[in-house]
């Protein structure tokens, strides 16, 4: 039985230079005033009850980047969560090499650091697989789907203002999966009934995410996230439109034979295309 947050993750404490851990003031003061401090407050909140939460066979390994990699991801929220965003791109969970790597959604690296410019210190789980080794910022392994996501939309913005004036990127599970061979297990490959009391969490989580963000629209980046969203969102009585995009993994066929051609077509139908231009 594997427990979520077992051992004490190493931690760093707010770096003096390092000027988006700074946003709000030393330590966690989350007041509330601003989108951002909500929204980061709904996620502080998801980990409590995370905490609680223990996985069997098949999982050996738990990552939580919202814990050991808090610095870049409050830095990425900080910087690009902003008032008036009115649509929200959901991934499912954490990759390797991607957020939980860096702590931001889709977070390849070299564009975290280069294009958005994340900054932060990166701690380590309290127990990692040899072969998935926490590096953060100075990982030099890249992750295809994040690389896939943000190089689509730097082409299509040039500036990440130009994204950020009207989306949002999130994911939905904050937790990545991995069994004794450091495979990387998604949530739908879990024990069912362990699943579903995450998903349910993640689920209540993300209604409130939204609430703080006050989108009129989730594109689900993948089937999965796509059927997650509409359930929560449906049985909360929000109002909020659902959609979905096909995921950029190099495990989906489709993907491999042009995904930026399939996504932007999409993009179009939905009718936000002419957003990531402006």
């Amino acid at each position: 039985m594997k427990w979520v947050g077992e051992g004490d993750a190493e931690k760093h404490e707010p770096n003096e230079n390092n000027v988006c851990s700074l946003t709000l003031g030393p330590g966690l003061m989350l007041d509330g005033s601003t989108v951002a401090s909500r929204f980061l407050h709904v996620e502080l909140e998801l980990n409590v009850h995370l905490r609680r939460l223990s996985f069997s066979e098949p999982v050996h390994y738990i990552y939580n980047p919202l814990e050991y990699a808090w610095e870049p991801h409050r830095c990425f929220v900080e910087t690009y969560c902003r008032g008036g965003q009115s649509i929200l791109f959901l991934g499912m969970n954490p990759g390797p090499f991607g957020m939980a790597q860096t702590g931001v959604p889709f977070g390849e690296v070299n564009y975290v650091r280069d294009w958005l410019k994340i900054t932060g210190e990166v701690g380590h789980p309290p127990s990692e697989h040899p072969k998935r080794l926490i590096k953060g910022l100075a990982c030099i392994q890249s992750e295809v789907s994040g690389s896939r996501f943000w190089g689509f939309f730097r082409k299509l913005c040039g500036e990440p203002d130009v994204f950020f004036r009207h989306f949002f990127v999130h994911n939905l599970c904050p937790l990545m999966f991995m069994g004794t061979t450091g495979k990387n297990l998604t949530p739908p490959e879990l024990v069912i009934g362990e699943r579903e009391a995450l998903l349910a969490l993640c689920d209540m989580a993300l209604c409130q995410a939204v609430a703080a963000l006050g989108v009129t629209m989730v594109i689900g980046v993948g089937r999965v996230a796509e059927q997650r969203a509409r359930r929560a969102l449906t049985a909360a009585g929000m109002e909020v439109r659902v959609e979905g995009i096909m995921h950029p993994s190099p495990r989906n066929p489709l993907a491999n034979k042009g995904w930026e051609a399939v996504a932007k077509a999409k993009l179009e139908e939905l009718g936000v295309l002419s957003l990531l231009t402006m």
